[in-house]
């Protein structure tokens, strides 16, 4: 091996026989140039020469010098002083070592001298049977970056490529941790099972060669080839039937069956180095991270806050997984707000958010640890939005969960089981701890809410102004706890919030605000709170959408809470401060126990509160009451108009008797008049057209006995547009004679409604008959059907509109009623309506008024599908 005196004395002879401005020798470690020693070159220099040549270009040129193995020159970067105007590389082959030679030009002899002082240097050069594999001795295996390098490296000795990556196996996934000639390639994941070329190295645990050209080509895993390449090739390492990780290399000529068997001979000679490097590395993480539970007991459990906690244990947790993606969250005594700890930029940030709907309350209420190897595979949202694997950790207390901790890595499947049983470990210390840490900045904070509450009840106790309690109360809550605002606000007799109180450095402010704008923000955190009830504490304003600014003052942090007697809201206590995250827990509970005091101070005040109660009590007593006469009535009139329907059936039985007969002789003689029409006689329709009416009039006869009977009813599923245009071929001539316009608009693919046809018929004949005598003087009749829906359900509706006198609101109460008529004298009975009310509440359905004195009247009949 060469001295490094004896490198200098070589670099500084071919230095000074061709004139050069200076020389190195350096060598790629580990992806970066290292300058093994120089000539002529100050270490200001060396510096600048190492920046130039970790640029990506630079780099590139001179792997391809090791690569090829031959010599090359460059121009260097014009805004480098290095003091010559180009670069000369010469290789020492069998190594990853470089001469670097600085000049403004060297002659083809120099370069030969340089050539021969490369050779010099390689010494012996390392045979490709014995190509470099892992010291144990050098203390390689605990860098696994390094050793990996140099396992690479071993490739890279042994046949000549134009780039190369190395890569070890993570579960499903094949991480690049190494490499050759290739910039950025590390920390590249690549998933076995997407890329056709690793499943068939993982199947078949045999080399894969490509070449431009075949399918496969386009489907290489990673690396940008240049144009001139023509092989790639994939080496596995195996260990017995287990890929454990694989090394890829690619170059411009094909590859040789000498130079592929001397790879793979390589492949498995490094194979269990490899895997070993990996378990000692595996181990030496494992080992660091257990020295998190001494680390634990020495640091943390010496915290004085919840916050010092927070911040020691995500310092310990960074530095033993390598993650800066760590979340704490701890639950409030009275599970109603969330104190949510992360790292955001390497500083710690807090703020206190509402438990409910919060992600993180099914993780608490589920109670159980859980890990993912790949969030972005199983569908699970992490808390960070660029983390791909998660460990989330119950912090629990007697049974009871009181918090999670969240620890996140960007890479896939970054924790393993040993990683889930510590983190249950120290969470369960950890949980110990921040609860009898809680419990005393809650004795702490208690004791100085109680200290504010014995002051307010000194100075307010015996007032009778509730103004003068409230102006007290603000004063000393922003003089106790250096709040900048503190503001209280109680509920007039008219029932609106106006400002009793105020008090802070920013009341001025706030109160020359005022004078354009309410404090009372509906749709702001008072708004919410003076309507609700509920307390709200928010952290960060810019973050919560219930927070509004007032002019000339926006907040960061607010508490808002409601002075409440029983279930009445008097007024709120608000507080604010401009800092972020400025209020805990313990704050909301000593304004929630002032407002308790001040309810109870201002009720006392209200001399005429007790008056109030007693007249909102018969105030309700009386809508009570007005409602249960309501009902009565309603009741009373259901059971009339049932009466009323009920005699409308007795009568209904005689009349039928007394009509069958006629009609049975009326429809006989049709029938036998038919018998001796010719098929073309011009009469045959109408005579056609009587025997049907008064075969449908006999099925009137038959409802109404049926009706009186309480019988079955014929219903079959319906084209309701069939029976609309039967009764308007039925009426047309009808209306035309009595000066109506007919309109009529049938839905196109109305659904089939399960009616009797004929009661149907009897329906819309009703409507129609009213309609006509609704317009004496003629007018328009509009009669439509459409689809309808309500209820969720879908419904037919057909509409018989006129144009006519209409309906005054009495009567319209009334008209579904039997024997109420508005014809007066002009002869109506007051059943139409009525019958037309109980065939469509017989199927089911509705009927519905619409009307004005004036302009007309429409009636709608809804019937389900």
């Amino acid at each position: 091996m060469q001295t490094e005196t004896g490198i200098d004395s070589h670099l500084k002879d071919a230095a000074q026989l061709t004139d050069a401005a200076w020389a190195v020798l350096a060598e790629r470690v580990g992806g970066v140039w290292m300058i093994l020693s120089a000539y002529h070159l100050s270490k200001a220099a060396q510096n600048e020469l190492m920046g130039v040549m970790g640029m990506l270009s630079i780099d590139a040129w001179l792997c391809g010098s090791l690569s090829g193995g031959y010599s090359r020159s460059t121009a260097i970067p014009a805004n480098k002083s290095l003091g010559a105007a180009r670069f000369y590389a010469f290789p020492i082959g069998g190594t990853s070592q470089v001469v670097l030679v600085g000049a403004d030009e060297q002659t083809p002899a120099s370069q030969r001298i340089w050539k021969l002082t490369a050779s010099l240097l390689a010494g012996r050069s390392v045979s490709s049977s014995r190509a470099f594999l892992p010291d144990l001795q050098a203390g390689l295996p605990f860098d696994l970056p390094l050793a990996l390098d140099k396992v690479l490296g071993a490739f890279v000795q042994a046949v000549k490529f134009q780039g190369a990556w190395l890569a070890i196996r993570r579960g499903d996934l094949l991480e690049i941790q190494a490499d050759w000639n290739l910039p950025k390639a590390k920390g590249v994941s690549l998933q076995i099972d997407e890329n056709p070329i690793l499943r068939r190295v993982n199947r078949s645990l045999s080399e894969v060669v490509i070449t431009r050209g075949q399918p496969n080509w386009d489907h290489l895993p990673y690396g940008s080839l240049k144009s001139g390449t023509t092989m790639w090739m994939c080496l596995p390492l195996v260990i017995g039937q287990r890929l454990i990780g694989v090394a890829a290399v690619w170059r411009q000529k094909e590859f040789s069956m000498a130079e592929r068997g001397q790879l793979r001979e390589l492949a498995v000679r490094v194979a269990p180095y490899v895997e070993m490097v990996m378990t000692f590395s595996e181990m030496t993480a494992h080992l660091r991270r257990l020295g998190l539970l001494n680390d634990f007991v020495l640091t943390v459990s010496s915290a004085q806050n919840l916050d010092q906690i927070a911040r020691r244990v995500f310092g310990l947790l960074a530095r033993a997984f390598g993650t800066e993606l760590i979340a704490l969250f701890l639950r409030s005594s009275d599970g109603r707000v969330l104190r949510d700890y992360r790292l955001l930029e390497g500083r710690m940030s807090v703020i206190s958010v509402t438990l409910s709907g919060h992600p993180i309350q099914s993780v608490i209420k589920e109670g159980r640890t859980r890990r993912f190897k790949d969030s972005s595979r199983e569908g699970f949202i992490g808390v960070h939005p660029n983390a791909r694997s998660e460990l989330i950790v119950p912090l629990k207390y007697r049974g009871q969960v009181t918090g999670v901790l969240v620890i996140e890595s960007p890479q896939a499947e970054a924790f393993n089981q040993y990683d889930e049983h510590l983190m249950v470990v120290i969470a369960s210390h950890l949980a110990g701890l921040i609860e009898y840490t809680r419990l005393r900045e809650e004795a702490e904070g208690r004791a100085r809410s109680l200290g504010l509450i014995h002051e307010v009840v000194q100075q307010v106790i015996g007032l009778n102004n509730k103004r003068e309690v409230a102006s007290i109360s603000a004063e000393l809550v922003a003089q106790y706890f250096k709040y900048e605002l503190a503001v209280v606000l109680l509920k007039d007799d008219d029932g609106k919030f106006t400002v009793q109180g105020i008090g802070g450095t920013q009341s001025e402010t706030v109160k020359e605000a005022l004078l354009d704008e309410d404090f009372i923000k509906p749709d702001g955190v008072t708004g919410h709170v003076s309507r609700t009830g509920e307390s709200i504490l928010v952290s960060d304003a810019a973050q919560d959408a219930l927070y509004k600014p007032i002019k000339g003052w926006e907040a960061h942090s607010e508490i808002c809470v409601a002075i409440r007697d029983d279930e009445q809201i008097l007024g709120i206590i608000d507080v604010e401060h401009r800092m972020q995250s400025a209020f805990s827990h313990n704050d909301l509970i000593a304004m929630e126990s002032l407002a308790g005091i001040l309810a109870s101070v201002i009720s006392s005040a209200n001399r005429y509160q007790k008056l109030r109660q007693t007249i909102r009590q018969l105030r309700e007593t009386e809508i009570e009451l007005n409602a249960r006469m309501e009902a009565q009535r309603s009741a009373e009139s259901r059971l009339l108009q049932a009466a009323k329907l009920a005699a409308v059936g007795e009568m209904a039985a005689g009349v039928a008797h007394e009509l069958n007969n006629p009609l049975t002789t009326v429809t006989g003689f049709s029938e036998l008049v038919l018998e001796d029409f010719p098929a073309d006689s011009p009469h045959r329709q109408e005579l056609e057209l009587v025997l049907q009416e008064a075969r449908r009039a006999s099925s009137v006869v038959r409802r109404l006995l049926d009706f009186s009977r309480q019988g079955e009813r014929v219903r079959t599923s319906a084209d309701l547009n069939e029976v609309v245009n039967d009764v308007i071929a039925l009426t047309r001539h009808l209306i035309q004679t009595n000066r109506v316009n007919l309109h009529l608009e049938l839905g196109e693919s109305l659904p089939w409604v399960s009616i009797d046809t004929n009661q149907m018929k009897q329906v819309l004949l009703n409507l129609i008959h009213n309609a006509l005598q609704a317009m004496p003087k003629g007018g328009e009749l509009r009669v439509t059907t459409h689809k309808g829906n309500r209820e969720n359900r879908n419904w037919v509706v057909m509409t018989v509109k006129d144009s006519g006198v209409g309906i005054s609101p009495e009567d319209q109460a009334r008209i579904f009623e039997p024997f109420f008529t508005t014809k007066g004298d002009r002869g109506g009975t007051g059943l139409g309506l009525s019958v037309t009310y109980g065939i469509v509440a017989d199927h089911g359905g509705t009927i519905e008024v619409s009307s004005h004195p004036g302009d007309g009247s429409s009636f709608e009949v809804w019937l389900p599908v």
